[in-house]
């Protein structure tokens, strides 16, 4: 770890190296990590969604929107087909498959750009990599269908792997919670077959978190890269970031490229994002501080 010498009497400052590899996905593809950040756009083909919700309910809607942000910089595209929002009404299986597969079919035909599908349903991810998607975004970790983590062995699709608990009364430190849940998710689809290669972790912002958690393990994401694993992280438009204790509301897409750019340096490789470019762009000024402490230029 390289460190340079600030001020006196202030800490130095440390660099935290990206991790780099390649992330294993689908149909012989891969996702390589390290000196430059990775984007994933957010594509919501629901209607309630809390940010555009129903903006993308039609296939040339969605389609057009995925081109427009891999255009911009996204290397992924992770597609869903149901609302996480608290108070969401749930969809069936059918419903959730009726809205995602036709734009991965589309998508796939008009583009060369990595599929991600978000679901946390076995019956879905299967369907949906047959269709063409690379990745299968878990937000239950394999949780609350373990047999997503075999599909994912069976057909070679990335696997990310999301904590979505938190066991206050027995944990109170969000840190030991993260290797707790996460743990047992990496278990699961080790025990399924998925490879380490195909695996990444995602710290769940704003799942089962309070505003003070989410912010402390921010501050300590560095921490939870013992686990061994590439992580992704997803701030985008959360609440915790458009909100602050005097009730004040900053811009959603600032304030998400200020913890873009925060994350980055806290050693974060993949970064799920609405919006494509003001993120591209607070990855790059990141990159480039980080080259900065180590002596090197741009």
């Amino acid at each position: 770890m390289t460190e340079l010498s600030g001020e006196t009497g202030r800490s130095p400052l440390s660099v935290i190296e990206p991790r780099g590899g390649r992330w294993k996905v689908g149909h012989g593809r891969s996702v390589e990590l390290g000196e430059t950040a990775c984007i994933m756009g957010i594509l919501n083909a629901t209607p309630d969604s809390f940010s555009d919700g129903g903006r993308y309910a039609s296939v040339e809607a969605a389609v057009s929107q995925s081109l427009k942000m891999v255009e911009a910089g996204a290397t992924i595209i992770d597609i869903g087909g149901e609302s996480t929002r608290p108070g969401a009404t749930p969809v069936d299986a059918a419903e959730e498959q009726r809205r995602i597969l036709p734009v991965i079919e589309e998508l796939v035909r008009c583009s060369d750009c990595l599929i991600s599908v978000d679901t946390y349903r076995s019956e879905t991810a299967r369907l949906a990599v047959s269709a063409g998607a690379h990745i299968v975004n878990d937000i239950w970790g394999a949780q609350k269908d373990p047999a997503i983590a075999k599909v994912a062995a069976e057909t070679g699709a990335g696997l990310c792997l999301m904590h979505n608990g938190r066991e206050r009364e027995t944990l109170k430190d969000v840190i030991e919670d993260q290797f707790l849940f996460l743990s047992r998710s990496i278990e699961i689809a080790q025990e399924a077959g998925v490879p380490k290669a195909a695996i990444v972790i995602d710290p769940g912002f704003g799942f089962a978190k309070d505003g003070p958690e989410n912010m402390i393990l921010m501050a300590r994401l560095h921490e939870i890269r013992a686990l061994g694993y590439p992580i992704l992280v997803g701030t985008s438009r959360k609440r915790f970031v458009r909100t602050d204790p005097s009730g004040r509301l900053p811009d959603p897409d600032f304030a998400t490229a200020a913890t873009t750019a925060f994350l980055r340096e806290r050693g974060a490789d993949i970064f799920r994002v609405h919006e494509i470019a003001i993120n591209r762009d607070a990855l790059f000024i990141a990159d480039a501080m980080r080259r900065a402490l180590k002596g090197e230029t741009w």
